[in-house]
């Protein structure tokens, strides 16, 4: 993986070690995280039937920074807690799965599961809140397509209540809801298997209210898990991956991205209807993440995010086999995730698409400064997929892994009269994998990189790779912060052994607060892949690092 300069110096924090009773996992694969150990199958007189990757109940991790009274030291907490939504309380009492698997499998075997769910519980599926955590109007919610968000409180990860708006919203929340930059609305969407397909919705600044509802009035229900915003726009994205009951009555999946059909962005105002969206067909393309969209010179609405050729939703395979190295594989196109830019003149209806990076490396996961979303930016930063860990498993089966990080600078081009930008990468080295990251910004800071990175990673046992499915048997989790003005400087806190798996998602932004008159900065990821019911905290000991002077410095771009 190609790297500009490595740093001649990083400043190393090592914290003493901290002990659970919390039992290892018996496995940290790319997967789900079911209360009840692994993914739910079942295979009946109707067929067979199984949860996708993406289902599982939500977790949430969080490490709290606390500077202590005097002033000269701080102290590094953790704490992981399931999100306790209405299912899940239910299937905890029962002390066994209630709901079947209905997302994937034998097509009469899904559409029964999902009608007995149905009758039995009053809903096809459970509820989960796995997927992304948000914070709006001073309260942090977890949050994921199928189910209203959960309120969570900080203090000690305890789910409170489902946020439905004060009943006006009925329908599914979308997983990455804006802030819209000026107003401070919350603008999300919900799509849904039946009519109205796609509603997009802008909640008060406060978030007592819902001001605005709309039904975009689609055709189909296009899988959308993200939506962009501008200072005066929504955009919205109708993709070919799809829903459809009716396919399962003609013998095809219920999830299904047809390359052959249409795609289209739609430019919105903030207020506006189905008939005030102005429709761009673009060629048909996947993106689960966008990095951030903006106006230009009042005519054009840029918009940048991570395409794919095709979709992994369901789980991803490649036609390969367990013996096959993956340098001798070639470039899979059809899940190799790339920068790409779609830009959308409003006066002259033209659209302009094109890749910002190559096929050197597979990004996903973009962050960016939370100052900028909706704006103009420079930089956006993503994780790089980790090609021969994440095909380490054999028998055709992928299970994505990331191996570090790359900070992408978007208005510099590799060479004059190309579109590739420069980009420059850290990896973590090898059999290391990080979880999805978050940006911190410098409190006060002038620049739009100054601040940091902050995620999990994992060193693997790289002697379980042949094992297939469950090769991860033993993994180290260390936490760490990589400043962003030089993106090689490391700040780890490394060496515990804890239950902290990988996961996708963090909040778009860092979750600051004041506890008991100590500075506390928290940061939290949600995950759907921990196996274990208990809730338990690792407290640090307070440690002064011998380099006082580089440590004042990081704390107070710490503080808020």
């Amino acid at each position: 993986m190609p790297s500009r300069s490595m740093p001649a110096s990083s400043v190393m924090l090592n914290l003493a070690s901290a002990t659970s009773s919390a039992p290892m996992p018996s496995g940290s694969g790319a997967g789900s995280n079911p209360f009840f150990g692994d993914l739910h199958m079942v295979n009946s007189i109707f067929g067979h039937s199984e949860d996708i990757w993406v289902e599982g109940e939500g977790m949430l991790h969080a490490i709290y920074f606390t500077k202590s009274r005097e002033g000269n030291t701080w102290s590094v907490s953790y704490n992981n807690r399931y999100v306790q939504s209405d299912t899940f309380r239910m299937e905890r009492e029962c002390q066994r799965p209630r709901f079947l698997p209905s997302a994937k499998g034998d097509n009469i075997a899904t559409m029964v599961a999902g009608i007995l769910n149905k009758l039995r519980f009053g809903k096809g599926n459970r509820n989960y809140s796995n997927t992304n955590v948000f914070q709006h109007a001073g309260r942090v919610f977890s949050s994921a397509e199928n189910d209203n968000p959960h309120e969570i409180d900080l203090e000690n990860l305890g789910t409170l209540c489902s946020w439905d708006v004060g009943g006006d919203w009925n329908m599914p929340f979308t997983a990455h809801p804006k802030i819209a930059p000026g107003s401070g609305e919350l603008v999300i969407y919900g799509f849904n298997f039946v009519k109205p397909f796609l509603t997009v919705g802008v909640i008060s600044e406060d978030g007592k209210k819902l001001k605005h509802k709309a039904d975009l009035k689609l055709d189909r229900c296009a899988f959308c898990h993200e939506i962009g915003i501008t200072r005066m726009y929504n955009i919205i994205m109708d993709m070919p991956l799809t829903m459809d009951l009716s396919r399962i009555l003609r013998g095809a999946p219920l999830f299904d991205y047809d390359a052959e059909s249409y795609a289209r962005l739609g430019v919105m105002p903030r207020y506006g209807d189905a008939d005030s969206v102005i429709w761009f067909d673009v060629e048909p393309f996947c993106t689960f993440h966008l990095v951030n969209c903006f106006e230009e010179d009042d005519e054009v609405v840029v918009m940048r995010g991570f395409r794919i050729p095709g979709s992994i939703l369901t789980g991803p395979t490649l036609k390969h086999t367990a013996d096959e190295e993956p340098a001798n594989q070639g470039l899979n196109e059809e899940y190799f995730s790339r920068l790409y830019e779609w830009r959308l003149n409003l006066k002259s209806r033209a659209v302009t698409e094109k890749y910002l990076t190559g096929t050197d490396v597979a990004l996903e996961f973009p962050v960016i400064n939370d100052k900028y979303v909706g704006l103009p930016h420079k930089y956006a930063y993503a994780q790089v997929v980790d090609a021969e860990g994440s095909m380490a498993g054999g028998c055709g089966i992928v299970r994505p892994k990331f191996g570090g990080f790359a900070k992408l600078h978007l208005e510099d081009k590799i060479k004059s009269g190309q579109d590739l930008i420069d980009v420059e990468y850290h990896s973590l080295g090898r059999n290391k994998f990080c979880s999805g990251a978050t940006f911190v910004a410098k409190f006060n800071g002038a620049n739009e990189d100054d601040g940091w990175i902050i995620s999990f990673a994992h060193i693997i046992d790289a002697q379980r790779f042949e094992n297939g499915p469950r090769e991860f048997k033993r993994h180290q989790m260390m936490m760490f912060l990589m400043r962003l003005s030089n993106l090689h400087t490391l700040i780890c806190y490394p060496g515990y052994y804890q239950v902290v798996v990988r996961g996708f998602h963090l909040p778009n932004s860092a979750i600051m607060g004041s506890r008991k008159k100590e500075h506390v900065h928290r940061f939290l990821q949600a995950t759907f892949k921990n196996k274990n019911e208990e809730t338990f905290s690792l407290v640090r000991k307070e440690v002064e690092p011998k380099n006082k002077d580089s440590f004042r410095q990081i704390l107070n771009w710490l503080r808020y």
